[in-house]
């Protein structure tokens, strides 16, 4: 089983040091984020697969971090906070997050919910697998053949263009921002590439379309990114 990433937002050295030491010492990949703009910047940037979230940052409230990763992706998001009543955990369980871990925590406890949080992963990551072909309305992926079809006539896409259809279509129903098609996509996020995916989204909508004003597949979430919605 892959260890996932995570992405610890942490503004207090000494919890940070401590999280990021045990995650390292189990072999854990790991980003890490001091306040709220940063951490909405390496969670869009990396995609990590969980976050370790602190709501008291010096620049926003982890509520807010939490709606604003909400509204484009569903990576776990575990809080790790000092708030300890029940309505803070409420609300951050109600805002979206996965789930909440009050400090001071024992590292045992923490590499629990982890594991826990890996199991789901590794689930999920099964369930998408074993679904060979992706059906959408009119709209079919056959992965293993490398095809894709509209009406049941094969779509004629350019490598990049099936690229991305593949993308959204992994992460249908959920907003994928700019940097996070672009680092799948080309390995990078320069302005460049991104100048370059709305050229190719344009291309590709062409052909999955009845037209500029009528988008049925993909949705554009302007200074965002793009979305493939669930027909």
């Amino acid at each position: 089983m892959n260890k996932p990433v995570v992405l610890v937002v942490e503004d207090d050295h000494s919890v940070r040091n401590l999280i990021t030491t045990t995650l390292k010492a189990h072999d854990y990949r790991y980003l890490t984020a001091a306040n709220g703009a940063d951490a909405i910047l390496e969670a869009s940037s990396h995609n990590p697969d969980v976050v370790f979230l602190d709501l008291g940052l010096p620049d926003m409230d982890g509520i807010d971090i939490i709606q604003k990763i909400r509204s484009w992706s569903t990576m776990p998001i575990i809080v790790i906070s000092a708030r300890s009543e029940d309505t803070d955990k409420i609300e951050a369980l109600d805002a979206g997050a996965d789930d909440y871990l009050t400090k001071p925590f024992s590292v045992e406890e923490l590499l629990a919910r982890l594991r826990v949080t890996q199991r789901r992963l590794a689930m999920m990551a099964t369930d998408a697998s074993e679904a060979a072909v992706f059906e959408n309305g009119e709209l079919r992926i056959d992965y293993a053949a490398g095809c894709a079809y509209l009406h049941d006539a094969p779509l004629h896409l350019t490598p990049i263009e099936y690229k991305l259809l593949c993308l959204l279509a992994r992460n249908v129903g959920k907003v994928l921002t700019h940097t996070f098609i672009t680092q799948n996509i080309w390995g990078s996020a320069w302005e460049s590439d991104i100048a370059s995916l709305r050229v190719y989204m344009a291309t590709l909508r062409k052909k999955l379309e009845q037209g500029p004003d009528a988008p049925q597949y993909i949705q554009t979430h302007i200074g965002v990114g793009y979305r493939m919605v669930r027909l």
